[in-house]
């Protein structure tokens, strides 16, 4: 395939990348990103066919190199930007406008218009930088799931840039072998792109839906089908590392008389600021779930039964101190708590979780605002509340 077969090839790719980012858009307007790739299609697409004319007719003026090289280099620009944006980032736009202006400036210069080696020279390092800072934008990103479909892109642009670094390399040294390559590797570079792109971006947005089947629209924490299967793989390593693993479950007293003497706003509000004095109780690291109306469920891996039992106590007692400040009004809450540990007989979490419910139910028979713990009696409970607290 000749020079100028592959300049054309390469247009109708990167005509194709611009078009597929802007429908990608069209379907998905939060992913601005979007937008920044589809420019940047736009600028390879100008650059390719700047070049195409300049074969066709043999060109040989100072105007049609720089407008090629300025909207090639601003095409890997608007990679970069669009990685960065992606990553919440200040996309910088300014940076790449200015980046373009000094490659068009430059081919002002003697030494840049001497030849196409002088060019390669003083731009080749500038695309090998875009590539590599691409690369390290998304390497440095934490492993959540999302960084596997960062993967195609980093080894692209990985790639794009050693090959650039060869030619150069071999250019100088007086090599045919990759003088006339560099069409065919912007084709390679621009189809792989486009999908490493999209990749991006679909898969984001399947981990986005994922997380929103799993999480409670209203309190932000998980749901009961998040709880199958985090508390299913919890209590597997509880049995395989014979670790302790606790339930801890709570309701809202008497929460059926806010709704109806208040409405339903405040009786959302009333169950946001559980959750958030909850949260403020329980470790980091402890998995909240909301499995009913108002009531909600926490797996605790770890630790003795008094350091659990306090931490519900800590739960209780910042729920029955706070009231909730809403609509002008102070509602005064509190909420029954019940606490159960895994045994060595229980068959699956199901059985831990009955127990915990067993004791909330408990609690609440017994004057609710209250912690209950699966098989210890409430003379018992406190005395070893008292003993923790007197330790710690």
């Amino acid at each position: 395939m000749d020079s100028f077969t592959l300049v054309v090839a390469s247009a109708l790719v990167a005509g194709i990348m611009a078009a597929s980012m802007l429908l990608l858009y069209r379907a998905s307007s939060r992913q601005r990103c979007l937008l920044d790739w589809s420019l940047s299609g736009l600028c390879f697409l100008a650059s390719n066919l700047i070049g195409a004319v300049a074969l066709k007719y043999r060109l040989d003026t100072v105007l049609a190199p720089a407008v090629a090289n300025m909207f090639y280099i601003a095409g890997h620009a608007g990679i970069l930007v669009g990685v960065r944006r992606h990553l919440f980032l200040r996309p910088r736009y300014d940076l790449a406008g200015l980046l373009a202006l000094a490659v068009l400036c430059v081919h002002a210069l003697p030494y840049t218009q001497g030849s196409v080696l002088h060019r390669l020279f003083l731009f080749t390092p500038v695309v090998v930088g875009i590539n590599l800072g691409v690369v390290w934008l998304l390497r440095r990103q934490p492993d959540d799931g999302v960084k596997r479909a960062y993967l195609p892109l980093m080894a692209l642009e990985l790639l794009f840039a050693a090959q650039m670094a060869l030619r150069l390399i071999l250019e100088f040294m007086g090599s045919q072998f990759l003088q006339t390559s560099g069409s065919l590797f912007v084709l390679v570079f621009l189809s792989v792109s486009t999908m490493a792109c999209a990749l991006i971006v679909t898969h984001q947005q399947e981990l986005a839906l994922r997380r929103a089947s799993l999480t409670d629209v209203l309190t932000g924490w998980l749901n009961r089908r998040a709880l199958h299967d985090i508390a299913r793989r919890e209590f597997r390593r509880c049995r395989r590392n014979a670790t302790p693993l606790f339930f801890i479950t709570f309701d809202i007293d008497h929460f059926k008389s806010i709704n109806d003497r208040y409405g339903h706003s405040v009786g959302d509000a009333a169950i946001c600021h559980v959750t958030t004095l909850a949260a403020r109780a329980l470790r980091g690291y402890d998995a909240m779930f909301r499995i009913g109306g108002e009531e909600f469920a926490v797996v605790v891996g770890g630790g003795a039964l008094a350091d659990v039992q306090g931490i519900a106590q800590r739960l209780r007692e910042l729920v029955a101190n706070t009231p909730l400040l809403a609509q002008g009004l102070s509602v005064p809450m509190t909420v029954s708590v019940g606490v159960a540990a895994a045994r060595d007989a229980d068959a699956q979490w199901e059985d831990v979780l009955k127990r915990a419910d067993e004791a909330m139910y408990h609690a609440k028979q017994h004057g609710r605002d209250r912690v209950s713990v699966h098989g210890i009696d409430l003379a018992e409970q406190k005395k070893a509340v008292r003993l923790h607290a007197v330790v710690n």
